[in-house]
């Protein structure tokens, strides 16, 4: 399992961040970190990220969004969720942890660590391990 990525990071940060991940610092690549771990963790969707992007004055495709969170994640900065095969959610938060979802407002919110425990988990096949198991419980107004 991948060690969680510490963000929180600004300026000469974020291009700190992006270099310890082997990513190449571009100006998109730092405009889009820097909405994403500039305050904390969070979770968004691509076109989130690229509305906040556009909002800012940042010239950016949807595709250079998504092409950029995927880079992330592959670099170990993002976990994606996925929520019923529709929408994908990235979360800066790369720890084991796992989620709300609110269907009313289509967001994502961490539930506390060790809240939820999996018991019966099947042995994997030879040569395989589990490296993480995703909750997600999905939430309704009542």
């Amino acid at each position: 399992m991948q060690r969680p990525v510490e963000h929180k990071a600004v300026g000469a940060d974020i291009s700190r961040l992006l270099r310890r991940a082997r990513l190449r610092p571009t100006r998109q690549r730092v405009a889009l970190a820097s909405l994403l771990f500039g305050n904390g963790d969070r979770h968004v969707t691509a076109e989130l990220l690229h509305a906040e992007a556009v909002q800012t004055g940042e010239r950016v495709s949807l595709a250079t969004v998504y092409n950029t969170l995927h880079q992330f994640k592959r670099a170990g900065l993002l976990r994606e969720i996925a929520i019923g095969g529709q929408r994908a959610y990235f979360d800066t938060n790369t720890s084991n942890h796992n989620h709300f979802f609110l269907e009313d407002e289509a967001r994502l919110v961490d539930i506390p660590g060790d809240s939820i425990r999996v018991d019966g988990l099947p042995e994997p096949p030879q040569n395989l391990k589990i490296s993480h198991i995703d909750v997600v419980v999905r939430l309704v107004s009542k």
